[in-house]
């Protein structure tokens, strides 16, 4: 692991623990560079209402906007379990509207890096802001 992705991986592991999941107890910790280099991280959290929970990715994109950014240089997921754990599809078009297609993205586990995909990997043929002329 590159001391760059480290560097994210720590900050994911950081909020992974302060994740809030009472229900599902899967805690996930996101943390996303942005091109100015500033890192933001933050944990998922869970509603009793499941469809208002909140991914850690959308939790880290709501803190790079509110910081006044607005572009992902690149974004790191962890989550525990066995299986490779990738952003969901909601979270994917999140990312969608803040990243290049060529953005790397890196899915770990508690261990460490698991396998490192582009946006255009997780979410080909997709639609974002210069389908509307931005």
């Amino acid at each position: 692991m590159t001391p760059a992705i480290r560097e994210l991986f720590d900050a994911a592991v950081a909020d992974q623990a302060r994740s809030y999941s009472p229900y599902s107890q899967f805690k996930v910790g996101a943390a996303i560079r942005t091109t100015s280099g500033a890192v933001y991280a933050a944990p998922n959290i869970e509603n009793a209402a499941y469809p208002q929970s909140i991914c850690a990715e959308a939790s880290t994109i709501a803190l790079m906007i509110a910081a006044g950014e607005h572009e992902i240089a690149e974004l790191l997921t962890v989550c525990d379990g066995e299986m490779l754990g990738t952003c969901c599809g909601g979270c994917r078009q999140k990312i969608r509207e803040f990243a290049k297609l060529d953005t790397p993205i890196y899915a770990c586990g508690p261990e460490g890096l698991r396998r490192t995909f582009t946006l255009d990997e997780l979410l080909p043929f997709s639609f974002g802001p210069e389908h509307l002329g931005h």
